[in-house]
């Protein structure tokens, strides 16, 4: 039985990646295309996680490459880093948040209202991300000129109604 996601609730977190990333750190993520994780494994170095609650119950994370956080970073905080230390893990903290943060406004203006925690931040290479035990979670892979990054989102209800393949 395929995985449903609605188109509705994909863009917002599509817009709210680009409209962060373009004001926060200057950089055009370019979007490729959703799909089902079903490894639940990290593709990225550092991982920004969220859980949320309301009109369903789920996790948003931000996975990226240790070169796409870093330039990321670099550019946020005009300093250039090179290693992932504690400057670098708190602004995933926060670029997680700033990305749930859009996309919930954006979600609240459909009707669908969320509460979030605060973020956790794991790092390490193919580290395991977990989502809500059970839950489909929608994978949207993106890439800058300096790396890649995956936003993530599994929910316990169903909040979709468009298929998308599995990978």
């Amino acid at each position: 039985m395929p995985v449903l996601y609605n188109v509705n609730f994909i863009n917002p977190f599509l817009h709210a990646v680009i409209e962060v990333l373009s004001a926060m750190a200057q950089v055009e993520p370019r979007p490729g295309k959703p799909y089902i994780n079903v490894l639940h494994a990290a593709k990225g170095d550092v991982t920004g996680l969220i859980g949320v609650t309301g009109y369903a119950r789920g996790t948003i994370s931000l996975t990226l490459s240790k070169d796409a956080i870093l330039h990321i970073v670099s550019r946020m905080l005009m300093t250039e880093y090179t290693e992932i230390n504690d400057d670098i893990i708190d602004a995933t903290g926060e670029l997680t948040n700033m990305i749930a943060g859009h996309a919930r406004e954006a979600l609240e203006a459909q009707g669908m209202l969320f509460q979030a925690s605060s973020p956790s931040v794991v790092v390490g290479r193919g580290h395991r991300i977990d989502h809500i035990s059970g839950a489909p979670v929608l994978a949207i892979p993106f890439s800058i000129d300096h790396g890649d990054f995956v936003v993530e989102t599994a929910f316990t209800d169903s909040v979709a109604d468009a298929s998308l393949p599995e990978k």
